[in-house]
C-alpha cells in the first residue's frame, strides 16, 4: 500500500474506532433514529457546499442513482440504526469487537460479486478462527433480549461488508465527495420523520450534544470521504481491514471513559478475530504459471558465449 494509503488507513482506524463510545454516550439519552438522523444531517450539511462547488452533483445522481441508493441503504440507513439500537444492550467494546468480522464477511460476499480470489487453506483457516472468536464473544450473551442485539450487529456486519464492493465495482469514477453527500442526504431524509416523532422533550446534556456533534463532523463527514478514498487506493477488501484496528480503539475507549471491563474472554475473542481476519484477507500472492516454458526461454547464456540449458 502507498504512503497515502497508510495515512488514510491510520486515520480511519482511529476515526471509526471512537463512534462506539460516542454512540453509547448518545443513545443513553436520545433514541437511535435521532442519533442516526443527527450524524447524517450534520455530515450532509457540512459536505453539501463543497460538493456543489465541485460541480456535477446532479449528473452524478442521474447517472448512478441505483448504486448510490444501494450504498446508502447498506452502509448507512440499515447498519447505523441496528448498531445504535444494539448498543442499548451491548457494551461499546463488545460492539466494536463484533464489527471486526467485517473483513471475514467481505471475503465470502466478494465471491458473489464476481470476485475471483482463491480461498486456499490459509483463508479457510482464517475464517474458522474468526468464527471461533465471534463465538467466544457472543455465547455468554445469547440469552433474553441480547440475542436481538447480536442479530442487529450481524446485520450491520453484512451491510458494512457489502457496501464497499458496490462502491468499488459500480461507482469507481464517482467523486468521493459526491457519493458521501448524496448518501448522507438520503439517509437524513429517510430518518427525519422517525427522529421527529422520538425527539427528546428536554435539551440533552453537554456530553450528549458533544457526542452527537463529534459523530456528525469527525465520524461521518470526515471519515466517509477518507474511507471512500481508501477504497480507491487499496481496494474494497483491504479497506475493510480498518476494522482490525477499530476494536482495539473501541475497547480502549470503553475502558478509559466508560469503565467497561476487559475480561479474559474479550481479550481471547479479539485475538482470534484479529488473527482470523488477517489470514482470511491476506494476499494469495502471484500464482505460478502451469504452462510449459518454451525451450528457447529456458536456455541461458554463459560468459564464454556458449548456450546452455539449465
Amino acid at each position: 500500500m502507498t504512503a497515502r494509503g497508510w495515512l488514510l488507513f491510520s486515520l480511519m482506524g482511529v476515526v471509526w474506532g471512537i463512534p462506539y463510545l460516542l454512540i453509547k454516550v448518545a443513545v443513553d439519552a436520545v433514541s437511535p433514529p435521532v442519533v442516526v438522523f443527527t450524524r447524517c444531517a450534520v455530515g450532509a450539511a457540512l459536505l453539501l457546499p463543497f460538493a456543489l462547488r465541485q460541480g456535477g452533483l446532479a449528473d452524478t445522481v442521474r447517472a448512478h442513482w441505483r448504486p448510490l441508493l444501494a450504498f446508502a441503504v447498506l452502509e448507512i440507513m440499515g447498519p447505523w440504526l441496528t448498531l445504535t439500537d444494539a448498543e442499548r444492550h451491548l457494551s461499546s467494546s463488545t460492539a466494536g469487537l463484533l464489527i471486526a468480522g467485517v473483513p471475514i464477511a467481505g471475503v465470502v460476499i466478494s465471491r458473489f460479486f464476481g470476485g475471483a480470489e482463491h480461498l486456499g487453506a490459509r483463508r479457510v483457516s482464517g475464517l474458522a478462527l474468526g468464527l471461533a472468536g465471534v463465538t467466544v464473544l457472543t455465547l455468554p450473551h445469547l440469552t433474553g433480549g441480547d440475542a436481538r442485539s447480536l442479530a442487529e450487529v450481524l446485520f450491520t456486519v453484512l451491510g458494512y461488508a457489502t457496501a464497499p464492493l458496490i462502491a468499488a465495482r459500480r461507482m469507481k469514477d464517482v467523486p468521493s465527495l459526491h457519493l458521501t453527500t448524496v448518501c448522507l442526504t438520503l439517509a437524513a431524509l429517510a430518518y427525519a420523520p422517525a427522529a421527529a416523532l422520538t425527539h427528546p422533550t428536554a435539551l440533552p446534556s453537554a456530553s450528549v450534544l458533544a457526542a452527537l456533534a463529534a459523530l456528525g463532523v469527525l465520524c461521518t463527514a470526515v471519515a466517509f470521504v477518507a474511507f471512500l478514498e481508501l477504497i480507491k487506493e487499496a481496494g474494497p477488501t483491504r479497506a475493510t481491514v480498518i476494522t482490525y484496528v477499530n476494536p482495539a480503539v473501541a475497547v480502549a475507549a470503553g475502558a478509559l471513559f466508560l469503565n467497561e471491563r476487559l475480561t479474559p474472554g474479550i481479550l481471547v475473542a479479539f485475538t482470534l478475530i484479529l488473527a482470523g481476519s488477517v489470514l482470511a484477507t491476506a494476499s494469495a500472492g502471484p500464482r505460478r504459471s502451469t504452462r510449459p516454458v518454451p525451450w528457447s526461454a529456458r536456455q541461458t547464456s554463459r560468459a564464454d558465449g556458449r548456450v546452455e540449458s539449465p
